[in-house]
């Protein structure tokens, strides 16, 4: 499966000067937050995939206007064509009462809410964040610092993939697109990036169907 991943800055390529085409061959859109709801309509809908989102820290405004056909996958464990994707957006926080800021021990206790999910489905392969673990990618000031709890969870499931946003790969020394971390490739989706997801085995007569291994949401089938 080809999956497109975005965050925090915008896409000219993708959005002001957008060609025909261009998102052709992507069987699934995540974006890693901190983009623009009109941003991630355009996408999905020029796309024709389902976009999957997470909350950045600067994301305040979807709580009055949600991107519209995509779904917030916040806390939630889904499966799409087989390969199983969980999320948990927001960064550490550096400012009191901030929507989508977490303490290391909030963070944790999240984690620790997913686990049965996580049982149930016998693991993750694809972890969609907006900051990432400590010490792998993250910055050293205190708002682009990472989680401890996220490298945890990788040392327990190793998924294929982390991919996460909110360090901005620019300034000096640039950071990395892209470190290893035992099992993981660990990808920081700037603006936008794309990762390669071998098949895994799924209902062949429901290719497209979204299924929340957490009760929160049921079942539904995309129409491409």
């Amino acid at each position: 499966m080809r999956m497109l991943a975005v965050a925090d800055e915008e896409s000219p390529a993708l959005w002001d000067h957008y060609q025909e085409g261009r998102l052709d061959g992507y069987d699934l859109i995540l974006s890693c937050g901190d983009l623009k709801a009109e941003y991630l309509s355009f996408l999905v809908t020029m796309g024709r995939a389902p976009l999957l989102y997470v909350h950045g820290n600067h994301d305040e405004g979807y709580a009055v206007r949600p991107p519209e056909g995509c779904d917030c996958i916040d806390d939630q464990l889904v499966v799409y064509r087989g390969v199983r994707i969980l999320g948990l957006g927001g960064c550490l926080r550096y400012r009191p009462e901030s929507p989508f800021q977490y303490s290391e021990r909030e963070m944790s206790r999240r984690i620790r809410r997913l686990r049965f999910a996580l049982w149930k489905s016998g693991g993750v392969d694809v972890v969609v964040t907006h900051a990432p673990p400590l010490g792998l990618g993250d910055g050293e000031d205190l708002p682009h610092r990472g989680f401890a709890a996220l490298k945890g969870l990788l040392d327990r499931y190793r998924p294929m993939y982390l991919v996460h946003g909110h360090v901005h790969l620019r300034g000096y020394p640039l950071p990395a697109r892209e470190i290893v971390y035992g099992d993981t490739r660990i990808v920081n989706a700037g603006e936008r990036t794309t990762l390669e997801v071998p098949d895994r085995p799924h209902d062949e007569g429901r290719p497209y169907e979204l299924t929340y291994v957490t009760r929160h949401r049921e079942a539904r089938d995309w129409e491409i």
